[in-house]
């Protein structure tokens, strides 16, 4: 199979810039031959994996969420398989992390994560787990700028072992990131692993949380989880909200939040009790505002979710009531039967 280059036509598409390579696979920037609109095509190197690029753009062709990248078009029997997929301008979660050493602004992590557990939710719901969670997996649209991160501009991409529903499938990511642990039977990379998925056990939606755990942890510290320590521990500003979510996302599996659902239910619920004082969680804020760019806090102009009940940034309640537990006095929904924080029966 000879190697693609730069101006090959793969069917209406003109390769213009390699973006990504690996042992069996590449990524490139192209363009449609007529209407000049860019893409990214993966297009493997090795014949063996042609069967995990149909499958690959098999499952996620189904998937039609904005926060995960767009199959287009797909041939895997072409004389040059590939996969034709929406093509993200921006950098990976990676690179952003690395920028940012000591932590990532906390509403940007908010943002991203919201940006996660969306496209989540959407592939376990049409059965989907996506097994490989981590930030070289994460793209964000629109460049490394974090001023107003919306949670819009978060795309998760390759899907590859999830589609092939084995784990010992490699996969051609569009961010270039392609890695395989010799000898081992499974694949994806072992530091944002679920244990069951690490011992080889199956696995379901909440080992993609899991892996969602360390991806949070990483992006408010610079560093991967270690032990009983949470994010708190190593930045102070971290509110004891998110630490409370961490735990919940990165423990055993019986103990992990059941779904994305429930995770982005949680956080929407959450109170940061060291940015609002009980004057300013006991009165109804100044409310929310539809703006070009989404919702804002009418307060202090932060970005805010449709869902939230209060802003991440100044502490204003966005709503007029708010459940709360007896027994802790926590933000609950008003379907939860348990409190997610106490585990009080409501």
């Amino acid at each position: 199979m000879r190697p693609p280059a730069a101006g090959d036509r793969i069917n209406n598409y003109l390769l213009e810039e390699l973006i990504g390579a690996g042992t069996f696979g590449q990524v490139w920037k192209a363009r449609h031959h007529v209407f000049n609109d860019p893409v990214a095509i993966k297009i493997p190197t090795d014949a063996q994996y042609v069967r995990n690029l149909r499958r690959e753009g098999v499952a996620v062709h189904g998937l039609r969420h904005p926060n995960i990248v767009r199959a287009i078009d797909l041939d895997p029997y072409a004389e040059q398989p590939y996969l034709v997929m929406e093509y993200v301008d921006g950098p990976s979660l990676r690179q952003i992390i690395e920028q940012h050493p000591a932590g990532m602004p906390i509403p940007a992590v908010v943002a991203v994560m919201r940006g996660v557990l969306a496209a989540l939710d959407a592939a376990h719901r049409a059965n989907l787990v996506h097994r490989d969670i981590k930030p070289e997996n994460i793209l964000i649209a629109g460049g490394k700028d974090l001023d107003g991160m919306d949670a819009a501009r978060v795309k998760v991409a390759d899907f590859g072992l999830g589609a092939a529903g084995r784990l010992t499938t490699a996969s051609i990511m569009q961010s270039g990131s392609m890695t395989t642990e010799a000898g081992r039977s499974i694949s994806g990379t072992i530091a944002y692993m679920s244990p069951e998925q690490r011992d080889g056990l199956p696995v379901d939606a909440r080992s993609d949380l899991y892996s969602c755990g360390v991806v949070l942890f990483e992006m408010l510290t610079g560093e991967r989880p270690a032990g009983t320590e949470l994010p708190s521990h190593l930045r102070s500003d971290v509110p004891a909200w998110l630490d409370e979510v961490f735990q919940r996302l990165y423990t055993r599996y019986e103990r992990r939040f059941a779904s994305a659902t429930e995770v982005l239910e949680a956080m929407n619920a959450a109170r940061p009790p060291r940015v609002v004082s009980p004057r300013v969680m006991g009165r109804r804020g100044r409310g929310r505002v539809r703006g070009a760019y989404g919702w804002r806090c009418d307060g202090c102009g932060g970005p805010v979710e449709a869902g939230d009940r209060f802003c991440i940034h100044c502490g204003s309640q966005l709503v007029d009531d708010v459940p709360s537990c007896p027994a802790c006095h926590g933000v609950v929904s008003a379907g939860d039967r348990y409190c997610t924080l106490c585990g009080q029966s409501l």
